[in-house]
């Protein structure tokens, strides 16, 4: 049966939090409940003021919990926001266990299963009275708009050198140890306006610069770490018009932070050359939105995972990814660490789904992460 009845206690909280609205920068009510939770669970909480820098009225949340275990704090995080569509969202909860939308927006699984798995695991460790370490935990703002808030966090407060970022689709079991750099980009050309009928050997057209550019720059795979990718391009008033002005945007990724760097200068270089030869100008703007980062397969914190995966019998795949996470900011700012499953599927789309079974063992091996140890739930 499809009732409340059937379901977990992890299920509740998931469908609880995911009904709530929190498109990024418009996190408010979520972080105002998941505060209370924090809370109830003998959390210290704090949350700052990044939202303000947006004209958001939301910050990123912190909170502290003291543990009885030796060794330095465990940071654990998932992001409070969500992608569009994200308004209006209705869980729906099915037989086997698995977990949709109703089909007219995402789910919200991403990144609702990680905030759910955190607060469970620490619920059972209180009530089963494990001892655990010091956890510190951090819910950021606008993750999915290029990790805006943990942009802004302040990492002096933070304790631990450890870090698990619950944000990687898949089973739980999985954890990415690398990430890529991440540079958007936008070129404006500016060429001179004349009219294509009478005079057009009087202007300078910017399209036709701007598509000499980009028909001999690389696109897709540049190497076996980098991409690149222009995804629009906007020029022009009318047909009878030599366009005066066209405008390209694109991004680069590469696993190597200096690989991106290099080929941002050399889309500049062939710009410089373009409008060099055919006259006009151009401009060009970018932002540093990921940096590369990747953690050494030796390091605690990812034999700690491994641990882990083996006390619960979890299939253990040590991974990458060429997305970016909160961690691409706690590997910048000096903290190890990894981002790891926590059984999400299709995200950013409203075939977005998780299942029960998913949830329940997410928790358990976070538990097992601050714990090291089993916890049955």
């Amino acid at each position: 049966m499809n009732t409340k009845e059937c379901r977990s206690r992890i299920v509740d909280e998931f469908i609880e939090l995911t009904q709530i609205d929190a498109v990024s920068y418009r996190e408010r009510k979520i972080a105002d409940v998941l505060k209370e939770k924090l809370l109830q669970l003998g959390f210290e909480v704090q949350e700052d003021q990044a939202g303000t820098a947006y004209g958001s009225s939301t910050g990123n949340l912190y909170g502290f919990l003291k543990g009885s275990l030796p060794g330095g704090a465990i940071l654990l995080c998932a992001h409070m926001d969500t992608v569009e569509p994200g308004l209006g969202k209705h869980a729906v909860f099915h037989e086997n266990g698995k977990i949709t939308s109703s089909g007219d927006t995402i789910l919200g699984a991403d990144d609702v299963c990680g905030l759910v798995e955190i607060l469970e695991a620490v619920r059972i460790l209180k009530e089963k009275q494990i001892p655990h370490r010091d956890i510190e935990v951090v819910f950021p703002i606008a993750e999915e708009v290029f990790i805006k808030g943990t942009d802004l966090l302040d990492f002096t407060k933070l304790r631990a050198k450890e870090a698990y970022v619950l944000d990687l689709s898949g089973a739980p079991g999985a954890a990415a140890l690398r990430a890529p750099s991440l540079i958007s980009f936008s070129v404006t050309v500016k060429g001179k306006a004349a009219h294509a009928g009478f005079n057009p050997e009087k202007g300078i057209h910017a399209i036709q610069i701007m598509s000499q550019v980009i028909a001999g720059l690389p696109m897709g795979h540049v190497g076996d770490d980098t991409t690149f990718n222009i995804g629009t391009v906007a020029g022009g008033k009318l047909v009878n018009i030599v366009p005066e002005e066209c405008t390209c945007k694109g991004e680069i990724r590469s696993y190597s932070h200096q690989k991106a760097l290099e080929l941002l200068e050399k889309i500049r270089a062939s710009f410089e050359k373009a409008v060099r030869e055919k006259g006009g100008s151009f401009s060009m703007e970018h932002e540093v939105n990921l940096h590369a980062y990747e953690t050494d397969r030796e390091a605690p914190v990812v034999k700690r995972f491994e641990r882990a995966c083996e006390r619960l019998s979890l299939p253990c795949t040590l991974t990458e990814t060429f997305g970016g996470s909160d961690n691409n900011n706690f590997a910048l700012h000096g903290i190890s660490g990894i981002v790891i499953s926590c059984g999400m599927y299709q995200c950013h789309s409203t075939l977005e789904y998780t299942y029960e079974k998913d949830l329940k063992t997410g928790a358990a091996l976070v538990a097992a992460l601050v714990s090291e140890r089993e916890t049955e739930l």
